[in-house]
């Protein structure tokens, strides 16, 4: 419950406590300012006898709310015989003096909280409202044929104008408990949404620890690769030149075989360190994925002579490692199989920052090659377009390739933007 909403129902409380006091209170200045000063004593003492009565019902009922505020704010039978003894006192005390109708109004503003029953409340709103049109009608007991139609008119418009405000209050009432029950849905809600939120989180933190192991697991068959493709034929040239060396005797021809052997070790031991280097982005380190993928190009251009640019669009932002890995290892191979498949002048490489996603994109202008047309995958074969793809499908993201005969290439990788918060 908010605080305005407080403030109104300890209103509303100190109303029902205290209002009986004033009313009974307003009607006893002016019925005796205008009692009669020769009237008999017995009606003297009647009327301070009642008004003796009220005050001592309303400090029982004040007590009861005290000690049970549960039972004064909930109809019951003790609200109802409250209800029914004050009541009686104050049409006696209307009968003595008119003013006291002030005190038979409090029955208008209760009868809710103490009497059950719709029906029920309803008749004591009518015996209140009979209470208040007799005074109106001039006093009881009437006199005349005038006042009795007088009473009847003011009886039916008052209970009309109580029946009214009732209604109104009773609909008021079922608008409140409905934005109560709204409110305790909507807080059910956003504690299952925080929960979700929360599920998610750590489905995600899950997630990026298996992109991890399976980053790692997919860097040892890469390696491997790599060996294969590299390193092992390497090695299988540099034992050819040797027993070619082993079995000629011309000095010559050994020498230049031997200088063979030696370039072919220079060139595996330059493949075996690029290898192991690429087991972790050790660009990185320093540098955040932008400028990583600045220099990676530049670095490609210059080691292949072909025209490499790069380019950033939308807001750069501090991509999660993981990320910024993914995608830095998917720019390596797309470049390393356009050096080695493409034969392109030209190569353009943008990174993109679309909002909730990240895209790279790798495009040239070699000589292309039919994607349906692609040779499977053999156990001796690269990291080829097939690891570009489960790289990017391993953070939730997805690889898009076009490229025809004579038309070049072009690789896009989308994946998530995960944000670095650390």
């Amino acid at each position: 419950m908010s605080v305005v909403d407080s403030q109104i129902d300890r209103r509303w409380d100190q109303l029902h406590t205290w209002g009986p006091y004033g009313l009974l209170v307003i009607g006893l200045v002016p019925a005796v300012a205008t009692a009669d000063p020769h009237a008999a004593p017995a009606k003297w003492y009647t009327g301070w006898a009642l008004v003796g009565v009220a005050v001592v019902l309303q400090l029982g009922w004040h007590g009861i709310r005290l000690r049970r505020p549960g039972r004064g704010r909930t109809p019951s039978r003790t609200g109802a015989v409250y209800y029914v003894v004050r009541w009686a006192l104050a049409f006696v005390l209307t009968w003595l003096n008119p003013f006291f109708a002030f005190y038979a109004a409090s029955g208008y503003m209760d009868a809710d909280e103490t009497i059950p029953g719709r029906r029920w409340q309803r008749l004591g709103l009518l015996a209140s409202a009979a209470t208040v049109a007799g005074a109106q009608a001039g006093g009881m007991p009437f006199g005349s044929a005038v006042q009795w139609t007088v009473f009847a008119a003011l009886l039916v418009a008052n209970s009309g104008l109580q029946m009214v405000v009732a209604h109104l209050t009773d609909q008021e009432a079922q608008r409140s408990r409905e934005r109560t029950a709204t409110i305790a849905e909507l807080e059910r809600t956003n504690a299952a949404l925080q929960q979700a939120l929360d599920e998610n989180a750590a489905l995600h933190a899950q997630l990026l620890v298996q992109a991890r192991e399976a980053g790692v697991a997919d860097e040892r068959r890469r390696l491997a690769a790599e060996i294969h493709d590299t390193l092992a034929q390497g090695l299988t040239g540099i034992i050819a030149q040797l027993q070619v060396v082993a079995n000629t005797p011309d000095r010559q021809a050994a020498r230049e075989h031997v200088d063979r052997a030696v370039d072919l070790a220079r060139h595996s031991l330059g493949e075996a360190r690029r290898s192991v280097h690429n087991l972790a982005p050790v660009a990185l380190e320093n540098d955040g994925l932008p400028e990583a993928l600045k220099k990676t190009v530049a670095e490609w251009g210059e080691r292949t002579a072909v025209r490499a640019e790069f380019t950033v669009t939308g807001t750069a932002e501090q991509l999660h490692e993981e990320v910024a890995a993914t995608l830095l290892r998917i720019a390596q191979e797309a470049l390393s199989n356009a050096a080695r498949h493409a034969h392109a002048t030209r190569v353009g490489v943008t990174l993109s920052f679309m909002g909730d996603e990240v895209s790279l994109d790798i495009r040239d202008d070699g000589r292309g090659f039919d994607p349906l047309a692609l040779p499977a995958r053999t156990r001796a074969g690269g990291f080829g377009l097939d690891g570009i793809r489960a790289r990017a499908e391993r953070i939730a993201g997805s690889l898009t390739l076009e490229s025809e005969p004579g038309h070049g290439t072009a690789v896009s990788a989308r994946v998530p933007l995960v944000r670095d918060d650390r």
